[in-house]
């Protein structure tokens, strides 16, 4: 029951403007022709009412007739009985003819022995013994509602038979008319004055015009209330659908909105802009924005305050007063059709992820070009030390066991040794990485990789774990440098844990369709300030390190698209993960350069 209402708001709501000009073209019709059917009427209803009345003159006229006959009324009696019939008010006259029109008798006695109508006239008016009417116009000009009949005095007698058999033929009347006039059947006529009828007409068409104007005005402003009520609940609905799609809009904005209203207070604050602020909506909307935004904020709100509106305005911002947030701020005001003041725009988005990808490429950028710098160095360098190492061999032989000079001639050889490993290392790190990627089960690698260094971790009392999830897909990798760069981890946990610990690997899904690998060590840890310069080449805190092991990893885990990431917290340890995307290409093996 409840729903009916709205689904009969919902059908009106719906109903075409066009349905509405319909209504008001049909109800007009509608009205006209009920104020054309109700003058008919009228004109119906007095015509009716002069034909009775003139019915019942003519019945009273040829009763006081026969009255007359039977009491031997003398003809001057019966002209007195026509003149006062006649002399009622709106009677124009009332007579009686022959049937060639020759007037018999007149209220006007002047007339009688003229013609009424002529000859053609009375055979056009198809008299009979039922009563008929017609409008006429007399010879003054006036209009006349002329009523007839044939007249009969004595049933199956004329009117002269009469008069002579009652022995008064002398004074009858209709004697003395000529033998036309005497014989044959008589025509009784009584003309109406129709003016007091036409104005009784005209006042109620009038009447009927002023209802009709009014049925049609109530009706007209019906249909327009109706459209009116469709266009309002039409409006309504387009603005609530429009508030809700603006709604939608600035809570899924991946930036940053504020808005303040016409007095200058928060009016809207969305879902990114609390993000990225780390302020609640619910406890600063409706408060001014000086008292809870940075004093950024204010400075823009006095530029646009002079019409100049703030595009990508780079500045930091500390919204707790203690940490800055770099942001890229833009600022308008808000105006509607009328050029009115309704509020302030401010859109913002965190520069942190764009300052770091700057930071990327800026290191990227620097590590190709010294990459190239540092292959063009050890390819000169390279062949050289062949030779020293060749002459060093050969003055470590021409010298006595034992002398100084033997152990010089050892010591170069070693320390060309070392150089070599660090160039060999270099070109590792400068060349491009080409991979030869296929389906490989991460665990196996893994447990493979662990092998290689197990005797070195048990020598220095550590324990090594690998925790395996058996439901892990087979992924496209380079198992040669995937494992190089896990060698790199476990190298550098093992020389973290000189005194014994714990090195322990998992490998897990990450929840977003890829290959989780965590190195965790219990070593010494690496100190904060150090931790955004580990993956530098070059960078070591090792007093025999190259600074180039976590360099090649970070580079062999990017060729496979991936990235690594470290936690450590300084005399508990560090963790080292790697993130890797599952990828299965259709040929089993392919090769990728990074």
């Amino acid at each position: 029951m409840q729903k009916r209402p709205k689904v009969w708001r919902k059908v009106v709501a719906n109903v075409p403007p066009w349905l509405y000009l319909g209504s008001v073209l049909i109800l007009v019709g509608i009205v006209v022709v009920m104020a054309m059917r109700n003058t008919h009427r009228e004109k119906s209803l007095a015509a009716q009412t002069l034909l009775e009345k003139g019915a019942a003159l003519i019945k009273a006229f040829e009763s006081g007739a026969r009255t007359g006959m039977g009491m031997h009324w003398r003809g001057d009696q019966f002209q007195v009985l026509l003149e006062e019939m006649a002399n009622q008010p709106g009677i124009f006259y009332l007579a009686v003819t022959g049937e060639d029109g020759l007037i018999l008798a007149d209220s006007d006695k002047g007339k009688i022995g003229s013609r009424l109508h002529g000859p053609e006239e009375m055979k056009a008016l198809a008299i009979g013994a039922k009563e008929k009417w017609r409008i006429t116009n007399l010879a003054d000009g006036r209009k006349a509602f002329e009523v007839y009949r044939s007249f009969e005095p004595l049933v199956s007698r004329n009117a002269t038979d009469a008069c002579e058999e009652q022995g008064w033929l002398d004074s009858c009347p209709w004697s003395g008319l000529g033998s036309s006039g005497g014989t044959g059947r008589q025509v009784i006529f009584i003309a109406f004055d129709v003016e007091p009828f036409d104005a009784a007409l005209a006042e109620d068409m009038r009447n009927t015009v002023i209802l009709s104007a009014i049925l049609l005005l109530l009706g007209v402003g019906g249909v327009m209330t109706l459209f009116w009520a469709q266009s309002y609940r039409f409006s309504k609905r387009q603005l609530k659908d429009t508030r809700a799609f603006a709604s939608e809009i600035v809570s899924n904005l991946p930036v940053g909105l504020i808005t303040t209203d016409s007095d200058g207070k928060l009016a809207v604050v969305n879902g990114a802009a609390e993000r990225i602020s780390g302020l609640k909506a619910a406890d600063i909307v409706g408060k001014f924005p000086e008292d809870v935004l940075p004093a950024v904020w204010c400075s823009l709100k006095d530029v646009i305050g002079q019409g100049k509106p703030v595009m990508e305005h780079e500045t930091e911002c500390s919204f707790d007063g203690e940490m800055n947030l770099p942001l890229s701020l833009s600022a308008s005001k808000i105006l509607n059709e009328e050029g009115s003041y309704l509020g302030n725009l401010f859109i913002f988005r965190d520069l942190g992820e764009v300052r770091r990808l700057q930071e990327e490429v800026r290191r990227k950028e620097k590590l190709a070009a010294l990459g190239s710098l540092a292959a063009g160095v050890a390819h000169e360098i390279r062949n050289p030390l062949s030779s020293i190492k060749g002459i060093a061999k050969y003055f470590e032989g021409q010298c006595a066991e034992g002398s100084q000079g033997r152990e010089l001639a050892a010591v170069m050889a070693q320390e060309v040794d070392r150089l070599n490993r660090v160039i060999t290392e270099l070109l590792d790190f400068a060349r491009p990485s080409d991979l030869k990627t296929r389906l490989t089960d991460v665990g196996g690698l893994i447990e493979h990789s662990l092998r290689l260094v197990r005797q070195d971790a048990e020598g220095k009392m550590i324990t090594v774990a690998f925790h395996r999830d058996e439901s892990l897909p087979l992924v496209a990798i380079d198992p040669d440098r995937l494992t190089q760069a896990l060698l790199n981890l476990y190298l550098n946990a093992i020389q973290a844990m000189e005194g014994g610990g714990a090195l322990s690997v998992r490998a897990s899904a990450d929840g977003r369709g890829g290959i989780r690998i965590e190195v965790e060590d219990s070593g010494k840890g690496i100190a904060p300030e150090s931790l955004s310069n580990i993956f530098n080449p070059y960078f070591t805190t090792k007093s025999s390190g190259t600074g180039l092991g976590l360099a090649i990893v970070q580079k062999i885990i990017e060729a496979h698209r991936g990235e690594v990431k470290v936690k450590s917290t300084p005399d508990r340890g560090t963790t080292f993960n790697i993130l890797l995307p599952v990828d299965r290409p259709e040929g089993g093996f392919h090769d990728r350069k990074a």
